[in-house]
C-alpha cells in the first residue's frame, strides 16, 4: 500500500475573500437588517399588486400551472400571504393552509437570530429535529398532490 498523497488546500478566489472581508469588517446587525429588508420587500411587493384581483382568464404566472395545469407546492402562498396582512386567517388558510401554518415558526426562528445576530439575546431555542423536517415536508408533498386530485372532496383545495 503506498501513502496516500496530501492534495493542498484550495486557495480562495477573488470574490470568497473579497465577501470574507465584508464580512469581517460590517457590522452585527447587518445581516438580520438585510433578511428583514427581503421580507420587508417581499411584504410590501405583495401589498401593491394585490394577488387576488387578477382576471378570470388571466394566464397564470407560474410556470408549473401555465405548462401543466397543476397547482405547484407553492401556489397560492402570494395570496395567503396578502389575505394574512389583512387579518382575513381563513381566506389565507383556504390559499395555502401549510403556509399559514409555518409561518409563526419562522417568525419565531427569524426574531431569535436577529435578536442572537444582533443584540445578543437570548431567546429560548425552538428545537426542530431532521425527523419534524422530514415530516413536514412529507405533508406539503402531499398536500400538494392532494390539491391537484380531480375529484371531490380534493377538487376544493384548488386554488
Amino acid at each position: 500500500m503506498g501513502a496516500v498523497p496530501v492534495y493542498p488546500a484550495p486557495q480562495p478566489d477573488r470574490l470568497t475573500r473579497f465577501v470574507l472581508r465584508l464580512h469581517e469588517r460590517s457590522p452585527r446587525w447587518a445581516a438580520p437588517l438585510a433578511a428583514l429588508g427581503c421580507v420587508g420587500a417581499g411584504i410590501s411587493y405583495t401589498l401593491l399588486i394585490d394577488p387576488t384581483r387578477s382576471a378570470p382568464d388571466a394566464a397564470p404566472t407560474c410556470m408549473l400551472k401555465l405548462t401543466t395545469g397543476l397547482d405547484c407546492p407553492g401556489c397560492g402562498g402570494t395570496r395567503a400571504l396578502w389575505y394574512l396582512l389583512h387579518a382575513d386567517l381563513p381566506a389565507a388558510a383556504r390559499h395555502h393552509f401549510l403556509l399559514v401554518f409555518v409561518l409563526p415558526f419562522l417568525a419565531y426562528l427569524f426574531v431569535a437570530w436577529a435578536g442572537r445576530q444582533a443584540f445578543g439575546w437570548r431567546l429560548p431555542e425552538l428545537r426542530i429535529s431532521n425527523k419534524l423536517i422530514g415530516v413536514f415536508l412529507a405533508a406539503w408533498l402531499a398536500f400538494s398532490v392532494v390539491r391537484n386530485l380531480p375529484w371531490a372532496p380534493f377538487t376544493a383545495l384548488y386554488v
